[in-house]
């Protein structure tokens, strides 16, 4: 499991018509303006991409191309900072809502369904028009992208619905990565999370469940940011509306296999491997770093996930297997050590099963927060097997095989969701 984690992690790190109608929010007329757009602006290496032309066709033919097109008059509409604040909410919340309606049959142009690549796409868009755009009053740019970005990837307005009886299942999955060796990369943690977020499930003893999910972007500086915490603690606390009885990150791991991760850790030790923006941690398998602004904690949590309900349950067509292994600087040691059946006492985290990138950070800041809000509830994270079967020829953006995989890929995190939340 260790060389295949190593081999998984690099593999995918290195490989660093008229659209039908869409529902946009108000403020979308197509009216004339005083306001400019600029020609060009200085875009980051995330928006860079988009200068393939794949990626436009992606947002197309899943009929979002509106979303982009209307968006700089529906800017121009605003007169003040937070007119465009409150703007830039609505659009984001109804591209994730069209996302969400599209990923689930109701709503689709000639891609699957649950291709979770419109969506990405589309948002990267949508945040390079808001780079292009001049308004005649001071705005904080970042902060409106930060708004936005919140906003389309399900962390506003997605609630659990009050029902009693009903348990509550919230995950989070991620987009796509790997993009600069292969731009029609998806990611089936996301498409899942599209697909499932809403869903009313019956679990594995009968009673029924909704599940609610995030999309998360595979960057640094936003995990830096506290896109995590502000994700998941609304759906730990208290009091919180209708808060989470399990929650669970996922996202894409190894070939031909999910995996529940055992333990998580607290370094990120994944460089030199970039994330989507080109960036890199800081940190090393030999010099592992701590993220900034993580809260206290230990340096590895393990699951509270049911895995030996879900392993015994789960098998087909993907095995599902319980990763016990993490890496550690043994205590008054200095050389990283592999181990296969969890860390030692007062070791120093290098990795945990998901290894020391963003997937193992995510599961790690979550379940974090979760043992300070909510001890008592089961958490962890789940690794999906690697998304195949693009065409050989790069100039198609699908096909049947790919399909396929990502269809049975999140029937079956559906599975293993039903069955790890039965009430214990």
């Amino acid at each position: 499991m260790m060389l295949l984690r190593r081999a998984a992690s690099a593999a995918a790190l290195l490989l660093t018509a008229l659209p039908i109608a869409v529902t946009s929010p108000a403020h979308a007329a197509d009216g004339a303006s005083s306001c400019r757009h600029a020609a060009s602006a200085p875009l980051d290496a995330e928006q860079a991409r988009l200068a393939d032309a794949r990626t436009t066709a992606l947002v197309e033919r899943a009929g979002f191309a509106d979303f982009v097109r209307r968006l700089p008059a529906a800017l121009c509409t605003t007169r003040s900072a937070a007119e465009a604040e409150r703007l830039l909410d609505s659009w984001g919340q109804a591209l994730w809502q069209a996302s969400v309606r599209r990923a689930q049959g109701q709503r689709h142009g000639d891609l699957a369904p649950g291709d979770d690549r419109p969506l990405y796409w589309a948002r990267l868009s949508m945040t390079a028009v808001l780079a292009r755009w001049q308004p005649e009053f001071t705005i904080d740019r970042a902060a409106l992208r930060a708004r936005f970005e919140d906003a389309s990837r399900g962390l506003t307005d997605n609630d659990f619905r009050p029902a009693p009886g009903v348990r509550r299942i919230f995950i989070s999955g991620f987009d796509p990565f790997g993009l600069d060796a292969e731009i029609r990369r998806a990611n089936p943690s996301g498409s899942a999370a599209l697909q499932l977020n809403g869903r009313r499930v019956v679990l594995a003893d009968g009673s029924p469940a909704e599940i609610r999910a995030v999309v998360l972007p595979v960057r640094y500086a936003d995990f830096d940011a506290g896109m995590v915490e502000r994700a998941f603690a609304p759906r730990l606390a208290a009091a919180g509306h209708a808060p989470a009885d399990i929650i669970t990150t996922v996202s894409q791991g190894y070939p031909g296999i999910f995996t529940l991760e055992d333990w998580a850790g607290r370094a990120r030790s994944a460089d030199p491997y970039p994330d989507n923006a080109r960036a890199l941690s800081g940190g090393t398998r030999e010099r592992p770093v701590t993220a900034p602004g993580l809260g206290p904690g230990p340096e590895f949590i393990r699951t509270t996930l049911p895995a030996d309900a879900v392993t015994a349950a789960v098998q087909t067509p993907y095995p599902v297997l319980l990763n016990t292994e993490v890496t550690e600087i043994p205590a008054g040691a200095t050389t990283p050590v592999d181990r296969i059946d969890g860390p030692t006492p007062g070791s120093r985290a290098v990795a945990g099963g998901g290894g020391g990138y963003l997937s193992n950070e995510v599961a790690y800041r979550s379940n974090r927060l979760r043992a300070e809000l909510a001890p008592h509830l089961p958490g962890g994270h789940l690794h999906t097997p690697v998304l195949t079967g693009l065409p050989a020829d790069s100039r198609l953006l699908t096909g049947p095989e790919f399909e396929r995989n990502e269809s049975a890929i999140t029937a079956e995190v559906r599975a293993v969701l039903e069955h790890a939340a039965v009430r214990r």
